[in-house]
């Protein structure tokens, strides 16, 4: 069986864990965890990184930095992971629905202005499967109305938009360490804050809410509570795993881009053929490799296709909109047209370091067996 994912160990990370046990720091922020913040803050160019114990506690860190208040509003697409969603219903904002891009299925920004309202506080950019939403656009409005952007870059990781790392152009980025994604950690991420303003308290919440982290750097004699917070840091352990990947994490994307332009290679003639819709790249970092089809029940047909070749292929998001909690939480402005149509036709394809040539050839000889008879 071709499995959907399988994570990938660079050879160091069990090293790195057993140099954080002999230095007998394994509770957040030692010394491997520091390599790992200076890293993105001197790759990516961000004001500051804080590894979390997830790109979900990433998340709910930027909706408290955004300073919520019960009854606000956050644009954000529907077609997410529910973290996007549920980070700030826990401040008591009310999530609005917009439509995504047919092409890329991100949130459409075409339609963000015309969901503001007096409530607005703030906009969630969703990069899916690694490509940029139009973030000048997005930053323009944001900019005009003045409100945040929170960028959820969970699958994004050295992806860029016109020469920016995705995560670093809003106020906040938000990314993920899970196993699924490229750079893992088992679980984790990182909230990367972009603006000055948010880096002395996002230090704060992200403690408990005390100012520990200046009293050890002997900016207080001791340290209190100061702020809400909670804990947020993960073990130096994922820390040591971590740094492991990031210094493998250029060779790494550049493996998953290769695999995505082989699928490229040897489904175009289908795609030409008019059976199904291929992945959009652009600036990407080979997160993601889906197919758009014609509808649900083909899908449906296809993946269990796949299965009985042995090759384990997926969908995606249920919309959040049409849950029971997005229903009872949120609210939608606008058609969903796109969000509807495209997640009962999209299905991704296995991408991981370890998927060799002739697995990539296996999975597309066993698509074209199933559109050309």
């Amino acid at each position: 069986m071709i499995p959907f994912n399988k994570p990938y160990m660079t050879g160091r990370e069990l090293e790195y864990i057993t140099a954080a046990h002999a230095k007998g720091h394994l509770a957040g922020d030692g010394a491997f965890t520091k390599k790992c913040h200076a890293w993105f803050e001197e790759k990516l160019g961000t004001k500051k990184a804080l590894l979390t114990h997830s790109c979900t506690a990433a998340l709910e860190m930027a909706a408290i930095l955004c300073d919520l208040q019960p009854g606000d509003e956050v644009i954000m697409p529907s077609y997410t992971f529910v973290s996007t969603a549920n980070a700030f219903v826990l401040r008591g904002a009310v999530p609005v629905f917009v439509d995504i891009r047919e092409d890329n299925l991100n949130m459409d920004e075409k339609l963000i202005e015309a969901a503001i309202t007096e409530k607005t506080r703030a906009i969630v950019a969703v990069h899916y499967a690694g490509v940029a939403c139009e973030m000048d656009k997005i930053m323009d409005i944001a900019n005009r109305h003045g409100l945040l952007v929170v960028e959820d870059a969970a699958q994004a990781l050295l992806s860029t938009w016109k020469g920016k790392y995705l995560g670093t152009i809003g106020h906040f980025g938000c990314l993920s360490f899970h196993e699924t994604k490229n750079i893992i950690s088992g679980e984790g991420g990182a909230l990367l804050v972009n603006d000055e303003r948010f880096c002395e308290r996002a230090e704060i919440i992200r403690e408990k809410g005390t100012n520990r982290s200046q009293f050890f750097r002997g900016q207080v004699d001791k340290y209190t509570w100061v702020d809400i917070g909670s804990s947020y840091l993960p073990s130096e352990l994922i820390g040591a795993f971590l740094h492991a990947q990031l210094e493998g994490c250029e060779e790494i994307i550049e493996k998953r881009r290769a695999i995505c332009a082989r699928y490229d290679e040897l489904l175009e003639d289908l795609e030409k053929a008019g059976h199904f819709r291929m992945s959009p790249h652009l600036e990407g970092n080979g997160h993601m490799y889906f197919l758009i089809l014609k509808d649900l029940e083909e899908r449906t047909r296809l993946i269990e296709h796949l299965k009985a070749s042995g090759i384990m292929a997926v969908f995606h998001y249920v919309p959040l909109h049409s849950s029971p909690a997005g229903r009872k939480y949120a609210r939608v402005h606008g058609e969903m047209t796109f969000t509807e149509e495209l997640s009962d036709r999209l299905v991704r394809l296995p991408v991981f370091h370890d998927l060799s040539e002739e697995e990539i050839a296996r999975v597309a000889t066993a698509i074209r067996s199933f559109f050309v008879k």
